[in-house]
């Protein structure tokens, strides 16, 4: 049994839960309509450019967290599932996760999008393991904090080494999909690695480490 890793946005979905979160809440009128979207398209944009300060972000991205009851929260994560996440994950990824689920191997996904955003998208590809950003909660609410070490960039290796201490698992045989620039250090720690359609950074870096590249659009 090897183990399959898969990011997230833009991988397995064609587009990005962080980002749609954002969009979603703007349009129900949740957050402040002007300042969210604009810095919501900031911080997209620095993520693709590889500049992101992710605590910067985090204290952003975590606010609606903060600032809302977790019931009123997981009512619109409801909504937020079926109107923009259904619609986007992309049908050949989902044939990826089943050819890797026939063959045995363990799946993961592993993503910088947070914990409370992701868990139902791993559920509903039927992947049993998530590794996410975690929002630190207390006395049943979210406080605007981050729990630990966000999975981003480097912060993926080390929560996944965390990981396979626990689990027991090692990386023997292991492969990891991913799109981004952002995961290149991962990239590098596992046996197959993949690029899937790829940014232009990490098309060059992988044709330059002869990795196949592949497109699931």
């Amino acid at each position: 049994m090897a183990l399959a890793i898969f990011d997230l946005d833009n991988t397995l979905l064609a587009g990005d839960s962080d980002y749609l979160w954002g969009t979603f809440l703007t349009e129900r009128g949740i957050v402040d309509g002007e300042e969210f979207e604009r810095e919501n398209e900031r911080f997209y944009r620095e993520y693709k450019e590889g500049c992101l300060d992710i605590f910067e972000f985090l204290r952003f991205s975590f606010r609606p967290l903060r600032d809302n009851r977790l019931e009123d929260l997981e009512r619109y994560r409801k909504d937020f599932l079926r109107e923009k996440i259904e619609p986007i994950i992309l049908p050949a990824a989902r044939a990826l996760v089943e050819r890797h689920r026939t063959t045995g191997d363990e799946l993961l996904i592993i993503t910088a999008t947070n914990e409370f955003v992701t868990a139902p998208i791993a559920e509903h590809l039927g992947i049993p393991n998530l590794i996410a950003t975690i929002p630190e909660k207390a006395n049943g609410r979210f406080t605007g904090n981050v729990t630990g070490t966000p999975s981003f960039q480097a912060g993926k290796v080390e929560r996944l080494l965390e990981w396979l201490q626990e689990a027991g698992v090692g990386l023997a045989g292991s492969s990891f999909y991913s799109d981004s620039h952002n995961d290149v250090p991962l990239l590098e720690r596992v046996d197959h690695p993949v690029a899937v359609d790829p940014d232009d950074h990490l098309r060059r870096h992988a044709r330059a480490r002869g990795w196949p590249i592949i497109s699931l659009r």
